[in-house]
């Protein structure tokens, strides 16, 4: 399936030097903000905002399952111009209430119904990078990027991203449409991605490292001491040596990598921007790899 697509980009797209253009100094996972953070100088969305860009970051990154693209929209109000903004759609609730209750739909009607949901939420007229949340067993992926690219033939969208997919998923809608990004965990105690490294370079995709910090649990076995051991001698947490240590690997590879931190204060924030400019020596990335 071929779309027709628009001869230029958007107003405001970023060069396409490489596959998501100046990105920063890594991104912003937005998962956990909410409004109950409005007026509290650490928590507050508009401060969060203006924090991570005043520290070098662009890509902000949320999605219309973590019910907070209206406080996002709040929260980049009046500095949309400056955000590489990032939202997902694809993955529902159940009426349980139970965290793992949870299904896919990534069928045409709800790839297009999605996009406009979340461009009133967000408060903007065009999404710059638009991800599948997660691959589907019911809808041929080729069917997905076939709706998506529609949507970015109409300008709805600037860029189509994939996330919790497989390497045949990447293959088989890269064909019908290019796709810039692909979001999966890459941490200390998570490295699965790695295998992946390959074929995204391959097809000039950028890896969106998300939860580069393991949600503070990068005890992974055999590892333990040696990162708590490397922490202590850097004087940070080994949640922060993670980060530090994604940050180093993505420097050493030859595509672009953007690790996804996520946090609900701005001194946290500000800790984790600080991590894209530890130089961890030799000898520590040896000893953690």
């Amino acid at each position: 399936m071929t779309v027709p697509q628009p001869t230029t980009d958007s107003v405001a797209d970023l060069p396409l030097t490489s596959p998501l253009g100046d990105a920063g100094v890594q991104g912003f996972g937005l998962m956990r903000v909410r409004d109950e953070g409005w007026g509290d100088a650490d928590r507050d969305p508009g401060a969060l905002v203006r924090a991570a860009l005043d520290g070098g970051v662009r890509v902000l990154d949320t999605a219309e399952m973590y019910g907070n693209e209206d406080v996002v929209g709040r929260a980049i109000a009046g500095v949309r111009s400056e955000v590489f903004l990032c939202t997902k759609f694809g993955v529902y609730w159940g009426e349980s209430g139970r965290f793992d209750d949870w299904s896919v739909r990534a069928d045409p009607a709800t790839v297009h119904r999605a996009i406009d949901g979340s461009l009133g939420r967000l408060g903007t007229d065009t999404i710059d990078l638009y991800y599948l949340h997660h691959r589907s067993d019911d809808t041929p992926i080729e069917d997905t990027v076939g709706a998506m690219a529609e949507l970015r033939a109409a300008g709805k969208i600037r860029r189509l991203g994939l996330s919790n997919v497989t390497e045949d998923d990447i293959k088989r809608a890269h064909a019908v449409h290019p796709i810039s990004a692909v979001q999966q965990p890459w941490s200390l105690a998570e490295r699965k991605v790695e295998t992946m490294l390959p074929l995204l370079r391959e097809l000039g995709i950028a890896l969106v490292a998300h939860s580069p910090m393991n949600h503070g649990d990068v005890g992974a076995a055999g590892r333990s001491t040696a990162v708590q051991q490397a922490a202590a001698r850097h004087g940070i947490s080994t949640a922060q040596l993670s980060l530090a240590w994604v940050q180093q690997r993505a420097r050493t590879l030859d595509q672009q990598v953007i690790p996804l931190p996520g946090t609900t204060r701005v001194s946290h924030l500000r800790d984790n921007i600080a991590m894209s400019t530890l130089e961890l020596d030799d000898a520590t990335m040896s000893e953690l790899s």
